[in-house]
């Protein structure tokens, strides 16, 4: 932690690049990360807190399953997202989260996985995505 901290020391308005180097690393922002950044920033915890809880990406714990994000804008649902959803909202083996544009509009539906995204899916490439995902 301590050498993602001082790789951005210095740069402005670190804590963002800090917590999401952080969540690369290990997954999720640690409890215990909170002040740690927030000495090293010169800020209050509850700031840097107030910035992991407001921002959905962050996560306080590591996910238990892989996380699909669906995104379900309205360039998605005209698209048809929602004829897809229930496949992924069914499948156990995954997370589903549901986000409002992932820049693809000319080619939605379309999800995230990491830092993988696929756009155009039908019920097939939806099928071939949780399978892929969820093995």
């Amino acid at each position: 932690m301590d050498e993602i901290i001082s790789r951005h020391l210095g740069r402005a308005g670190p804590l963002l690049l800090i917590l999401h180097d952080i969540q690369d690393e290990f997954g999720h922002v640690p409890a215990e990360a909170v002040p740690v950044i927030a000495a090293a920033l010169n800020v209050s915890r509850a700031e840097v807190h107030g910035v992991i809880s407001f921002y959905h990406d962050f996560k306080a714990v590591p996910a238990s399953k892989p996380v699909v994000q669906l995104c379900r804008a309205e360039a998605c649902q005209a698209r048809g997202v929602e004829r897809i959803a229930p496949l992924f909202e069914s499948d156990p083996r995954i997370a589903l989260e549901t986000v409002y544009c992932l820049g693809l509009c000319a080619s939605g539906p379309s999800a995230r996985i990491g830092d993988e995204v696929v756009a155009r899916l039908d019920e097939r490439a939806a099928l071939r995505l949780i399978e892929r995902v969820g093995a």
